[in-house]
């Protein structure tokens, strides 16, 4: 897993280098959209299991 993350981290600072402020806009946006998915999910869950 930590690798996993190492990988991430680089290949995004790498990633803003060449692309500059609109791969930083994409980053953002992309862990945006994660968090929402991810907000999503466990409402979806709670629901499941007879939970507000």
């Amino acid at each position: 897993m930590m690798m996993e993350l190492a990988e991430d981290v680089i290949m995004t600072a790498l990633a803003l280098r060449v692309f500059g402020h609109d791969a930083a806009r994409l980053v953002r946006r992309l862990a945006a959209a994660g968090v929402r998915a991810g907000i999503n999910e466990m409402h979806r869950h709670g629901r499941d299991e007879g939970q507000a």
